[in-house]
């Protein structure tokens, strides 16, 4: 097996563990606080639980059957590469619904708020991360890039107008409302977690490195952090001296490995570090045709 190869694998295990560990969230956050709570949000856990509720039929099996519909239109539609991401999204979520809504059988918070609160963090986290690793979780999704493909209308305005419909369907089985309300409390907050997360993992900076090790630096850069790397020319005005600049782009988490790989090269290097608004081009995001 080539290098390249095992590289593949390794990016796409590490995908599955995150996203995985983003369905744990979601699971979470309906069957720890807003199922309990009769809180019912947006998407096909929303649907799911207003089933629950009207029938008493488990909610990971609704989510499953549901979103399996969907799928094999989606697939007849879209084509069949679809998304193998979402379709292992999909049953892994459904499987994490099943369990847990058979080990909490109480209510963790019995305040209506709170658990509306902490459900649509813990649901919007989990969303969110799914997101970061090109994945989706279906449902509404799948609905809004139906229409979309046959219909001029914007995917976040389909799944608005989705939502807000499933949410006000709560008032059919639960005259409340109250808690027809903190469903759409919860729908904003999921919203606006989901935002803070993607928006998180993206977030990028400019770093300038000046240093007479440019080389050295460059090259681990390179290396180790698989990042390009322009070097520019530089002259200090107080010593009048040439200098050489290294000028790279790196994500968030990555600054901390880059400040050690410049330490341990240059200890006399000198910093600039820039939160920049959006970086395009390989290895980040790509440039969308509007």
């Amino acid at each position: 097996m080539t290098q390249a190869r095992k590289e593949k694998i390794l990016t796409i295990l590490r995908q599955h563990t995150i996203i995985t560990f983003g369905l744990l969230l979601n699971a979470l956050g309906w069957t720890a606080f807003l199922i309990p709570a009769q809180i019912t949000g947006g998407g096909i856990s929303g649907v799911a639980t207003l089933i629950f509720y009207a029938s008493g039929f488990p909610v990971g099996i609704s989510f499953l059957l549901i979103n399996a519909v969907l799928v094999i239109v989606a697939i007849r539609l879209l084509g069949a590469s679809f998304g193998i991401k979402t379709i292992y999204s999909v049953v892994v979520l459904s499987l994490f619904l099943g369990l847990f809504q058979n080990i909490i059988t109480e209510p963790i918070i019995t305040e209506a708020f709170m658990s509306t609160v902490l459900g649509a963090i813990l649901a919007g986290t989990g969303v969110g991360i799914v997101f970061t690793q090109g994945g989706s979780t279906g449902g509404t999704d799948i609905i809004a890039m139906i229409v979309n493909k046959y219909r001029n209308i914007s995917p976040g305005r389909i799944i608005l107008y989705l939502d807000v419909f499933i949410i006000s369907s709560s008032w059919l089985i639960f005259q409340s409302i109250e808690k027809m309300v903190y469903g759409y409390v919860m729908m904003a907050i999921g919203a606006y977690v989901i935002d803070l997360v993607i928006s998180g993992a993206k977030q990028s900076y400019q770093v300038f490195v000046f240093t007479r090790q440019h080389e050295n630096i460059a090259s681990r850069i390179a290396t180790d952090m698989r990042r390009g790397i322009t070097i520019m020319d530089g002259q200090g005005w107080y010593s009048k001296e040439p200098i050489k600049v290294v000028v790279t782009m790196v994500r968030k988490h990555q600054i901390n490995e880059l400040f050690r790989i410049v330490k341990d090269t240059d200890v006399k290097a000198f910093i600039s570090v820039s939160s920049v608004m959006g970086v395009y081009g390989e290895g980040f995001e790509q440039v969308r045709r509007k």
